[in-house]
């Protein structure tokens, strides 16, 4: 078997080498701070109406029925439970980003919450004061230097941006637990921040209508409160780049 850890680098590597060779990039003087970059506007438009409609259809029937039937405190155990099993993820992506405060920090919380937090399932780490440090590959890739790219909207998944589209292809790849639990238990993270992103979309469930279904342009303003929202979180709010959605206060919709 190779080396998770390993195996995660080169993963990182190749796609970073792909990203910065192939993210379109705008002309600099036409690009302000708060210009967003969207070239692929009218197919990011049906990508968003699809979007919209599995919503209706779909996600926020299941988010509001399980937001009303499952108790508060279960729900809560889910999302500490998805949230503890992203921890070895979160700390390789600490780590290729040169940051080994980050990567103890996540080591710690995963360790002691998987130990005295009955797997994850409560937020013991934070009783101690250690609180979350989330980290993906996207701002792996931004800690590099590459660029934003292009705003795309996907399919199921949502708002993204062409960087943070290859972040998440390679995060499914970095946490080392992919590699070491068996099968079904490899599995079980991803089931339960799919039943956490469902209960989220069911308790936030006005914001996000108030987005999808009552504003003018239900697409330019999730873009907008996507690309802001996630260049605060790179710390990039006051550089002369392209935007990013859906706030600190919720999560997206559509999100992973």
């Amino acid at each position: 078997m190779k080396h998770p850890v390993r195996a995660s680098c080169k993963v990182a590597f190749l796609a970073a080498t792909v990203l910065l060779a192939g993210c379109t990039a705008p002309d600099p003087s036409a690009v302000s701070r708060d210009d967003v970059f969207d070239p692929y506007e009218p197919q990011n438009r049906k990508t968003h109406e699809f979007n919209r409609s599995l919503d209706r259809a779909l996600v926020r029937p299941l988010g509001t029925s399980y937001a009303a039937v499952v108790p508060g405190d279960i729900q809560t155990s889910v999302g500490n439970f998805a949230d503890n099993l992203s921890e070895p993820g979160m700390a390789v992506n600490h780590l290729l980003q040169a940051d080994l405060k980050g990567m103890v920090h996540n080591t710690y919380r995963f360790v002691v919450n998987s130990t005295l937090g009955l797997g994850g399932m409560f937020d013991v780490a934070a009783d101690f004061g250690v609180y979350a440090d989330d980290t993906d590959f996207g701002e792996t890739l931004h800690a590099w230097g590459a660029r934003e790219g292009a705003y795309v909207e996907l399919p199921v998944f949502g708002p993204s941006t062409e960087r943070d589209t290859v972040g998440k292809v390679v995060d499914i790849f970095t946490n080392p637990l992919s590699y070491t639990l068996p099968k079904p238990e490899k599995y079980y993270g991803t089931a339960a921040s799919v039943a956490s992103k469902i209960g989220d979309r069911g308790r936030y469930a006005e914001m996000v209508d108030s987005i999808l279904y009552e504003s003018a342009d239900s697409y330019a303003q999730s873009r907008l409160i996507y690309l802001q929202n996630r260049r605060f979180d790179l710390g990039r709010d006051q550089e002369a780049d392209y935007l990013d959605p859906y706030a600190s206060a919720y999560e997206d919709p559509y999100a992973e």
